[in-house]
């Protein structure tokens, strides 16, 4: 038998292994603490894979004596937030919508469901934070076309607005430009009466005859103080809210053009209840009236 070699500058004995003549391999063990810490997870890998389903098979995967399934846990503790949220559901449907916001655990319940519901199916027009845009109504202010009772947000969210719901909510507001039932002038004057409304306008005398054309045309929807009128969906003039915009170019384009946005009818799309809930949390956004 040949004598095994040991290193001259360690005193370690070397394996068979050898590069350019000189240059050996220590045989340096591994540590114990690192060989039983790996004998230890062989051995936990086997009793894992006795108990848990582990390893893949032509037909699916290896059970495990224990019969655990993840997905069924999950499947479990869906059907137990299921059953939980049916309680509150039926309440809420039975229940009157001045009623829900009495009751502190059901307005939770439906404040959470009704934000849940209304970044899935509003959010792409009114925006995520319900902020709005142009065209858009902001549903955190105190401005409502419909009225901002939870009645009537119910109202507007089942029949929509200029929708093809036999009880949708209709306002339309004549194209006076397009229709060429006011003349351009006539118009000009009207934006400056109406921007007057809301804030000072420096021509007085354009004023003044916007105000006879308001009073000829416009009285009849919007007041003739230009406070609106909620049963027609007539907006506020005066507050400086606007909904296409409030300088004289989107005030003449209204105008001009009429406008009308529109608005589904989720009641056609949606369970009762989760209308409810919609018309719940856009109540309390900040904006709802009592």
């Amino acid at each position: 038998m040949s004598k095994k070699h040991i290193d001259e500058i360690s005193g370690v004995e070397t394996t068979s292994h050898v590069w350019d003549d000189d240059l050996r391999e220590l045989n340096n063990p591994l540590p114990k603490w690192w060989l039983y810490t790996f004998y230890a997870c062989i051995l936990w890998a086997v009793v894992f894979w006795y108990f848990y389903p582990s390893w893949p098979t032509m037909n699916g995967y290896t059970k495990g004596s224990l019969g655990f399934s993840q997905r069924a846990e999950v499947m479990s503790d869906v059907a137990k937030g299921v059953a939980a949220q049916t309680t509150f559901r039926k309440q809420i449907e039975a229940m009157p919508l001045a009623d829900v916001a009495k009751n502190p655990e059901l307005l939770r319940f439906a404040s959470a469901a009704g934000s849940a519901s209304f970044q899935t199916n509003c959010a792409p027009c009114h925006g995520r934070g319900a902020q709005g845009a142009v065209g858009y109504p902001n549903l955190n202010d105190d401005d409502w076309l419909w009225g901002g009772k939870v009645e009537d947000i119910e109202k507007t969210l089942l029949y929509g607005i200029r929708g093809d719901h036999a009880e949708t909510r209709v306002s339309i507001m004549p194209k006076f430009g397009i229709d060429g039932t006011l003349k351009p002038a006539e118009i000009d004057a009207t934006v400056a009466y109406v921007q007057s409304l809301s804030k000072p306008v420096a021509d007085t005398a354009l004023v003044t005859q916007g105000k006879a054309v308001y009073a000829e045309q416009c009285v009849a929807c919007h007041g003739e103080n230009g406070k609106g009128n909620l049963e027609m969906g007539a907006p506020n003039l005066t507050d400086g809210i606007w909904l296409y915009g409030g300088d004289a170019k989107a005030i003449r384009e209204s105008i001009w053009s009429g406008r009308g946005g529109m608005m589904p009818a989720w009641g056609t799309r949606l369970d009762k209840t989760t209308i409810k809930s919609l018309a719940v949390y856009v109540h309390t956004l900040g904006g709802g009236k009592n």
